[in-house]
């Protein structure tokens, strides 16, 4: 019989939800704070693990820009997405969608032409060399305000990686009611150039979040939408949508969101009928995989394998793979379950 761990293994994944930045290893964030000192960002192992131990969510945002301040040359951008994939292949994962903050290549002097031009050739490589198909999510920073949401749309709208599928907004989301406006402005350009909504929304705040960002952004998918659970009126509205959550349970409690994993409201989404994927958020900051989340599931929530296969098969139906790429993982997955069943 397949152990659980072996199963996890080898089910066929995508990530829909991990942040360029915070998807750099350990090794790889230690290679830049070395090659840049006076960064802040500590120059050994042992002090940076101490660095990832956050306080609350405005520790980790501010520990998450210190760590952006390193990706100062394109061929920095191009290094974080092919570590990535080098880090999902061997978990079995296919595809991920990679959201990448432009406003924070821009304030450290990188051009559009260039930071794309990384993001494309990235792209290749990391399918080429590591069979992983990389898409990206332009997000905005929602605590700057005005600036970054112009200098994220006109970048998606002027040059676009080839691969752009999606445009977000993250941050500190109580940050955004001060500049409602030229989000949803953003978002409303975003959306007419063809461009998937999916922003946070109900990480660190309440309902209101997750209103606003599918009635202001056109929202088709939210990251995080945790908080939902305080309106049943949003509940029944997820319900009936089926607006897909990507759910981060390990990111959840490392940024203080919630407790302890153990009250985590992943089983609660799923009890109520809300279309739920499971994602690693920023995974080595909170050391934690792709494939450690649906160890989570399975050891902490007792999710069995027709239960986790569930999530994977969630993932790729609310992904932006083309549809034959869809068809082909999905039947993986089918193929995997019936070779354990028989």
């Amino acid at each position: 019989m397949t152990t659980t761990d072996a199963f996890i293994d080898a089910l066929p994944k995508v990530e829909l939800h991990v942040h360029l930045v915070g998807s750099a290893s350990v090794a790889t964030v230690l290679e830049l704070s070395r090659r840049h000192p006076g960064s802040g960002v500590p120059t050994s192992e042992e002090e940076l693990r101490r660095f990832y131990t956050f306080r609350d969510f405005p520790h980790f945002a501010q520990v998450y820009r210190a760590v952006n301040q390193l990706v100062r040359e394109p061929e920095d951008v191009a290094t974080l997405v092919l570590g990535l994939a080098r880090d999902l292949a061997p978990q079995g994962a296919r595809y991920a969608e990679l959201q990448v903050t432009p406003y924070a290549h821009h304030v450290v002097g990188m051009p559009m032409r260039e930071v794309t031009e990384a993001l494309d050739l990235a792209a290749r490589r990391s399918l080429a060399e590591h069979g992983v198909e990389m898409a990206y999510i332009f997000d905005i920073p929602g605590e700057f305000g005005e600036e970054a949401a112009k200098i994220t749309i006109d970048h998606a709208l002027q040059e676009p990686p080839a691969a752009l599928v999606g445009f977000g907004i993250g941050g500190i989301e109580q940050e955004r009611v001060k500049y409602r406006d030229a989000y949803r402005s953003a978002f409303s350009a975003a959306r007419t150039a063809g461009l998937h909504s999916v922003p946070h929304g109900g990480e660190m705040s309440g309902p209101e979040t997750i209103w606003e960002v599918i009635e202001g952004y056109g929202a088709e998918r939210i990251g995080h939408g945790i908080n939902c659970l305080a309106d049943p009126r949003l509940v029944a509205h997820l319900r009936d949508t089926q607006l897909p959550l990507d759910v981060c349970p390990t990111s959840n409690v490392c940024t203080g969101q919630i407790a302890r994993i153990e009250d985590h409201p992943l089983p609660r989404l799923l009890e109520e009928g809300l279309f739920v994927t499971l994602n690693s958020d920023d995974p080595p900051m909170f050391a934690t995989t792709l494939a450690d989340e649906y160890r989570v599931a399975a050891n902490v929530f007792g999710f069995g394998k027709a239960e986790l296969a569930h999530l994977a098969k969630n993932g790729v139906q609310a992904s932006y793979l083309a549809g034959n790429r869809k068809e082909a993982l999905l039947r993986e997955i089918d193929d995997l379950m019936n070779a354990i069943s028989v």
